[in-house]
């Protein structure tokens, strides 16, 4: 009776938009990038503009129905999607606007890196995001945002200049400073974010590109990578870890982002990076923003199942090199990976009190990503993943990144906060006393 109670009250406004498992569009929008969630929500409110958010959320609420949020689509554990639940569907609401001279975008809640990248490139701009452009803005902005612009422009949200926002009592708000601090870092847990403002940057071009080497070369590109980070300008962010190779074996790589102005200063970083060994591809140059992060874009498909681990630590000392390196040698599947993202620069000169993300020295974060097809069993692929996590352990930091962190995770979720952690649970009763909205379940008291 609950979701019938929902759907009278959504129909009138949402009409054939809001889908239910009678209807033929119901499959497709319950599916998210990850095969292996199989959920079954009561129903999902696809939306046009806040104003429907709004309605969708007070149903949600009045019919005590458990609330979700889908944009992208792209976490992992599939948080977008609820068993039973309505899902607040914003994947109509994806209108970027650009002005130039003031260096801003404004984006509704449902646009996507690529659209944000597709409106500002065109007159020579580039934002902070994340390094897959298929991914919602909301979500990745709201728990951190690792990118190619770390170093220079500091985390997706630390880029996040307002945002437009329906809390759990359907009224809509402006955020103020309490709560737009609380957004930048608290993820999910405040209401749903309609629309926001971002900063954006100067940067027709970046030098960018893969640079992959013999397996055999492993232990001295991961070690030679944290020599070469270690006196590496802001302008220099390098990804580096474990990629299927075209045999299907674990190759090492290396994937520099230079974002200075001079590229030719950017020449002489990559130049060193080519010396730690034999590239057996080398496809680093200049290119726009959008091209260098639609590298990673074909690593993901939505046919196969995924599960990941993750660890943050201080840097790629020779423990964290022997790990990696097991984790390599004993890769579950071809299509299973290790990546290491690097905080430094920017990010790390905000003071951690001034965003609810709080580890503010420079760190590297660990994916451990299994990946396996459908028909595969997942006890081995889930096996590893946990096995090379284990071995990062004793190196390192508390916490974890909450946009890659499990539902069974939500101590380490807790202490990925820190200081910050009272603050925001002082807000989370503030503006949501009853824990509508849930996507860190680490923030309920």
């Amino acid at each position: 009776m609950r979701a019938e109670t929902a759907a009278d009250l959504l129909r009138p406004y949402l009409g054939k938009r809001l889908l239910t498992p009678r209807d033929d569009d119901y499959p497709a929008a319950r599916r998210v990038w990850n095969a292996d969630v199989d959920r079954r929500p009561a129903m999902v409110a696809v939306c046009a503009d806040a104003t429907e958010v709004a309605r969708a959320v007070g149903a949600a609420r009045d019919a005590g129905l458990p609330l979700s949020v889908r944009v992208g689509g792209h976490d992992w554990a599939g948080r977008a999607i609820r068993d039973g639940g309505l899902v607040v569907d914003l994947t109509r609401m994806r209108g970027v606007r650009v002005d130039p001279a003031a260096r801003e975008a404004t984006v509704q809640g449902g646009a996507l890196t690529a659209d944000l990248l597709a409106a500002a490139t065109p007159r020579g701009l580039a934002a902070a995001t994340g390094v897959v452009s298929s991914v919602g803005l909301a979500g990745l902005t709201s728990a951190g945002g690792y990118g190619a612009l770390i170093g220079s422009a500091g985390l997706a949200l630390d880029n996040l200049l307002g945002a437009e926002v329906i809390l759990a009592d359907g009224s809509t708000v402006t955020a103020g400073p309490d709560l737009l601090w609380a957004l930048r870092g608290g993820g999910g847990n405040f209401g749903v974010v309609t629309r926001m403002r971002f900063r954006l940057y100067e940067l027709p071009l970046i030098l960018a590109g893969m640079l992959m080497f013999p397996p055999a070369e492993a232990a001295a590109v991961l070690s030679g990578y944290a020599e070469v980070v270690a006196d590496a300008p802001d302008e220099l962010t390098v990804m580096t870890g474990f990629l299927p190779g075209p045999d299907g074996r674990a190759t090492p790589f290396l994937c520099p982002f230079y974002c200075g102005t001079d590229l030719s200063a950017g020449e002489r970083w990559v130049t060193r990076l080519r010396s730690l060994g034999h590239p057996v591809v080398d496809q680093v140059g200049p290119m726009p923003y959008p091209s260098a992060l639609a590298m990673f874009d074909g690593n993901v498909s939505d046919r196969n199942h995924y599960l990941l681990r993750s660890r943050w630590f201080r840097t790629v000392d020779p423990a964290v090199v022997r790990a990696l390196m097991a984790g390599a040698e004993a890769l579950p599947s071809p299509y299973s990976a290790l990546i290491v993202n690097r905080f430094h620069g920017a990010a790390a000169r905000v003071d951690p009190a001034a965003t609810a993300f709080a580890l503010r020295t420079p760190h590297q974060v660990a994916e451990i990503i299994a990946v396996w097809p459908p028909g595969q069993k997942a006890d081995r692929c889930a096996g590893w993943a946990d096995t090379v996590a284990a071995a990062l352990d004793e190196g390192a930091l508390p916490g974890g990144y909450p946009n890659l962190l499990g539902p069974a995770e939500d101590e380490r979720a807790r202490d990925s906060y820190g200081p910050n952690l009272g603050r925001l649970l002082t807000l989370k009763r503030r503006y949501d006393p009853d824990n509508v909205f849930s996507a860190v379940p680490a923030l309920v008291d």
